[in-house]
């Protein structure tokens, strides 16, 4: 069966491209960020560039449920030696299911995809006679289903039950159906940037935008105004108070967020990172900011330097606080990512200590909901080095909003928080003083 070109069908380009990135996601394990910037989309109209990621990401964010509901279609499951099947028949479900595509489209273009294909062309038939079925009955068969367990791993969702409680463990995955608005920080007047992007500011300070189009045709953008900060990411590096004229290491810096923070607070700020890459778009960010910030490349955990006055570490973490805008992430983590990484943490806490100066401070931050990525790795850093003791963070520092404080007083940000205004990313902070 001969493929059709993508050129001379309409729509069917789009389709591949989002059938290619997803295969990317699900069977090679690559973050779909790094699979979106890397996809040669330039050929694609704005429109189709958009609907490639809005399949791709509705995708991740309802698979569990979607899958569900094909395999009850499939008697004999899929076909192992065609994965683009499953693929084909995905990203036909999400149109059909949830994106305001005409099922017809939806079928005959999931079709076309498998048809180009050598092994899922021989399941063409299959898709057609699946993808009609749920075009049928699909919504009504989808309102039935607890879409919070399917959407979300079981090992995920047992470890948040264990950690929040039920209710709160399904709120937090309840999150991940909305795509999460644009924030930003803003340099001054938050109220002026809100109006002039259509949007509000956030209690912490931020500016929420769902301002559409690509960021850098933003007003304020290409003039330095304002750089894109999840409102949970902005708030660890406030936690350091007054900075003005102090020495303060950023480690594990890039993207740089609070790199530039710290910077238009008036710090000396040293931002580190291992990656070059990473640290020459840290840089690029800088000079659009017209702010000021050295920068040095090399492993956070083993970097030696003279103590500075504080120290900021956002450690790398599995991530599962960032859902709402990374749908991929639990379908790409493990239970053991997180004892991995739980060592890393546990190492940079170390040297972070290490670097502050008698009397200074420093702010430990991960983006990941797990227990053991936050409070347990401070509690086991107190307990190794007797030199540090926990500065309890209270609803002051976050702008009166108490459910943002835990009982020991530390920072913990949940997905389902500010609930009123859209959510919050996951971010959990501890705030520790060095004894002089």
């Amino acid at each position: 069966m001969s493929a059709d070109d993508p050129k001379e069908v309409p729509g069917l380009a789009a389709r591949m491209a989002a059938a290619n990135i997803l295969d990317a996601v699900l069977r090679s394990k690559r973050p779909l960020d790094e699979q979106l910037e890397a996809a040669d989309l330039s050929e694609l109209a704005d429109r189709d560039r958009a609907l490639v990621r809005h399949i791709v990401a509705t995708t991740l964010r309802r698979l569990g449920t979607i899958r569900h509901l094909l395999n009850e279609q499939l008697d004999r499951g899929l076909p192992k030696e065609a994965p683009r099947t499953e693929t084909a028949l995905l990203i036909g479900a999400t149109q059909i299911l949830f994106l305001d595509v005409p099922d017809h489209a939806a079928v005959d273009l999931s079709v076309r995809v498998a048809r180009a294909d050598r092994y899922a062309a021989h399941y063409a038939k299959l898709i057609n006679a699946v993808l009609r079925r749920l075009a049928k009955d699909g919504k009504q068969r989808l309102a039935a289903l607890d879409a919070a367990m399917l959407d979300t791993p079981a090992w995920l969702m047992q470890r948040w039950i264990a950690a929040y409680g039920e209710p709160t463990a399904r709120a937090i995955a309840a999150t991940r159906t909305r795509e999460a608005a644009l924030d930003i920080s803003v340099k001054s007047d938050p109220e002026g940037w809100a109006q002039k992007l259509g949007g509000r500011v956030l209690p912490t300070g931020t500016v929420r935008t769902r301002a559409h189009g690509a960021v850098p045709n933003l007003p304020g953008f290409s003039e330095g105004e304002w750089w894109v900060q999840d409102a949970a990411a902005a708030i660890p590096a406030k936690l350091l108070g007054d900075m003005r004229g102090k020495s303060v290491a950023d480690l594990c810096a890039a993207p740089g967020g609070k790199t530039a923070q710290l910077a238009a607070a008036g710090a000396k700020v040293t931002a580190v990172d291992r990656s070059e890459p990473r640290l020459k778009r840290l840089r690029e960010n800088l000079s659009r900011l017209k702010l000021d910030a050295e920068t040095v490349a090399t492993d956070a955990a083993q970097w030696q330097h003279e103590p500075f006055d504080a120290v900021l570490v956002d450690a790398p973490c599995s991530s599962t606080g960032t859902i709402r805008r990374h749908p991929d992430i639990p379908w790409l983590k493990s239970e053991a990512d997180i004892a991995k990484l739980s060592a890393l943490q546990s190492r940079l806490l170390d040297r972070a200590a290490a670097l502050v100066k008698p009397g200074g401070a420093l702010v430990y931050c991960t983006c990941s909901l797990e227990p053991e990525e936050g409070a347990a790795r401070i509690a086991a850093l107190l307990v190794r080095d007797q030199r540090m003791r926990r500065i309890p963070i209270t609803v002051g520092d976050v702008a009166g909003v108490d459910e943002l404080v835990t009982s020991a007083g530390d920072l913990r940000t949940l997905p389902c928080h500010l609930a009123e205004y859209g959510g919050l990313g996951g971010f959990y902070a501890a705030r520790l003083e060095k004894r002089g």
